[in-house]
């Protein structure tokens, strides 16, 4: 496989039972096949540690904007760049057919360094998901008690 971000050729690097492809001296980004990344993106999770000190080369530079294809998927299929958590800090490109993620030099870090732990994540979700769509439900439960319920007739046209 092939960086999707500059095109050197990724390199297997085995961590415990754990192995990822990365793009040792290149750009230093790293392949995650589906649900490879859950297994170190927490800093309690030791194997994670071997992962954030790609060798790369410090001339090759990445366009930020790019949309990267999927190194895995030969059909073309380009990843989607969207935010890893609710702080909306850090993107992620993940491919939308295979579920792989590709994570640019230095991301993985940054991921770890987000939330102390699984249950610290789920808390800020929780917060984000309270302050930002709970009160859309009270508002739409408020007006269904205005309106019509199913099987009801409609109020008559003014």
């Amino acid at each position: 496989m092939n960086c999707p971000a500059c095109s050197h050729a990724l390199t297997p690097l085995s961590v415990g039972e754990l192995t990822v492809d990365a793009c040792e001296g290149g750009c230093g980004g790293t392949w995650f096949d589906h649900y490879e990344l859950r297994k170190v993106d927490e800093p309690s999770e030791a194997l994670g540690d071997q992962l954030l000190d790609v060798q790369r080369d410090p001339s090759v530079v990445v366009d930020p904007s790019k949309r990267y294809d999927c190194p895995k998927c030969n059909d073309g299929v380009v990843m989607m760049r969207h935010f890893w958590s609710v702080k909306r800090e850090i993107t992620i490109d993940e491919c939308p057919e295979c579920g792989g993620i590709f994570l640019d030099a230095g991301e993985l870090a940054r991921i770890r360094a987000e939330f102390p732990s699984h249950e610290a994540k789920e808390a800020a979700a929780d917060a984000y998901f309270h302050t930002t769509v709970d009160s859309a439900f009270d508002a739409a439960r408020a007006a269904d008690h205005l309106g019509p319920h199913v099987g009801e007739p409609a109020p008559p046209a003014i």
